[in-house]
């Protein structure tokens, strides 16, 4: 069971639980002034809050907030967007925000590209060591639209192999594993957690 620790973000401006065992990455590098990140010691998995201008259409329904949470989900993956697939949504009650702040959470998952086919004796088509089977993505997004901002809260967590029990995950089938359990209790506690101490913050960002 983890444990947790009130931490501030942004200066104080936020605040939110997160596990004791993750650590502040820009104390190692630099960090986007728009991002907090922070990282397991002990493992792989990753947990990024990011302050971003908000897209799509004025107001908020389904649809135009779906949308927006597909486009910064495009976004975060980049160019590796085939191997992309979003397996549930849902929309997502943070208990210290006003109940009328739109946010959603999904699951999805990120293959690597394919390698190459690989010529008879060659091991070009390899992945490199320590590549990912696949990324789980944990992406919850709060939207502000008076602050005219997108909150983005996003748990990644890489299943490289040797490092967790393949036959434990399937998520055809519901079976999220340890990695991902886990991940989404990081997720939950966040939105149990999270308040915004100081509004001006998503004035300067």
């Amino acid at each position: 069971m983890a444990t947790y620790q009130t931490t501030p973000l942004f200066g104080g401006a936020l605040v939110c639980d997160l596990p004791t065992k993750f650590a502040d990455v820009s104390r190692l590098r630099q960090v986007p002034n728009n991002q907090e990140v922070y990282i397991d010691k002990d493992g792989f998995t990753s947990i990024i809050i990011e302050i971003n201008e908000r897209v799509g259409d004025d107001g908020s329904t389904a649809e135009v907030d779906g949308r927006a949470l597909t486009t910064h989900l495009e976004e975060v993956v980049g160019e590796d967007v085939e191997g992309l697939k979003v397996w549930n949504t849902t929309p997502t009650q943070f208990s210290k925000l006003d109940e009328d702040i739109p946010a959603y959470t999904l699951i999805a998952t990120l293959s690597p590209n394919a390698p190459p086919s690989k010529e008879a004796g060659s091991s070009s088509g390899a992945p490199r060591p320590g590549t990912p089977d696949f990324t789980a993505i944990i992406l919850t997004l709060v939207r502000l639209e008076r602050e005219h901002t997108d909150l983005l809260i996003t748990v990644n967590v890489p299943h490289i192999s040797g490092e967790y029990d393949e036959d434990d995950v399937d998520l055809q089938l519901g079976k999220q594993g340890q990695l991902i359990g886990d991940a989404v209790d990081y997720a939950s506690r966040i939105w149990e957690s999270f308040r915004v101490k100081d509004w001006g913050l998503f004035k300067e960002v």
